[in-house]
């Protein structure tokens, strides 16, 4: 099955956009290789409000949501995960309306760290971040004519959900499924064992589009979702590939699988290929010296 991504999408920022019945999208302008064209929030409901992701701190943000929610009242902040482009503006936004930032927990690693080793993505976390509300599995949050289930999907961060606006098909995918791009999966903060099996809880639901949190929308997200699915075997299968052709490191794998993406993006993606390592040596198939680490050195099992 190919994955066929879709990179049109107009950011209009400061803008709110209508992309849903009762659902706008408000796009920061913080673009980059990782962010695509910058971070979608979105505002939920027609009289009480709620945000899903208000986004990173930024004042002409900020200044953007608050002119979108119009004197309305806020009752629920949602946020997805605390990377540092999702959920910092959570507390002024709260300061200011007063609503109950719910979410699945703090900041957290997939995994302990070992002894010396250091994060990479430390700087990416919001380590201050705490929600009023902590989301279980499955929990459904009523508010003024909408209601919004809870879906745990870690792999891109242990902290990570998806939010489905109950009875209408719509789900807010935040950084797990994207149409532009596959979502970042980089040891310790996420794991690639996590990722594949929320996949498997994504294509078990019907759900009609997704609203991602860069990006446009995933209108056939079944598809999508397989095409995701087949992708990360694809990769898992090129890299036991190059290690049965001699390769022993991560660099030599990156420089080989990724030949063609941006270069910019090779730093991510040896995060990804080690991964995609760390599943495989959990599993039997591959064999490290030592610990499963970056720089470390892989044989076939």
């Amino acid at each position: 099955m190919t994955l066929d991504f879709d990179v049109r999408f107009e950011p209009s920022y400061g803008t709110p956009v209508p992309v849903a019945p009762g659902v706008a999208r408000l796009t920061v302008n913080n673009p980059s290789a990782f962010t695509f064209h910058g971070t979608n929030s979105y505002i939920v409901g027609a009289e009480t409000l709620a945000i899903v992701d208000p986004g990173p701190e930024d004042d002409a943000h900020y200044t953007a949501l608050i002119a979108a929610i119009a004197g309305r009242p806020v009752s629920h902040i949602f946020v997805s995960h605390t990377h540092r482009d999702h959920s910092p503006l959570a507390r002024r936004l709260q300061a200011a309306t007063g609503a109950i930032v719910a979410a699945e927990g703090p900041h957290r690693s997939a995994r302990p760290l070992r002894i010396g080793e250091l994060n990479p993505l430390d700087a990416s976390a919001d380590t201050e971040f705490a929600p009023d509300l902590v989301l279980a599995d499955d929990r459904l949050v009523s508010g003024d004519g909408w209601a919004m289930r809870t879906i745990h999907t870690p792999g891109h961060a242990a902290n990570h959900v998806v939010f489905a606006l109950e009875g209408t098909g719509v789900l807010f995918s935040a950084d797990h499924v994207m149409a532009w791009a596959t979502s970042i999966v980089a040891p310790p903060d996420g794991a690639m064992s996590d990722y594949m099996e929320s996949l498997e809880r994504m294509l078990a639901r019907d759900d009609r589009i997704y609203l991602p949190g860069h990006g446009g929308p995933v209108r056939k997200p079944r598809a999508f979702v397989r095409g995701l699915r087949t992708h990360r075997r694809m990769r898992e299968r090129a890299i036991l590939e190059r290690l049965r052709g001699g390769d022993r490191t991560i660099p030599e794998m990156v420089a080989a699988i990724y030949r063609d993406t941006d270069p910019r993006l090779h730093g991510a993606a040896g995060l990804s290929v080690l991964a995609h390592l760390e599943d495989l040596v959990a599993r039997g198939a591959v064999s490290a010296e030592g610990d499963v680490a970056i720089d470390g050195i892989y044989a076939p099992a």
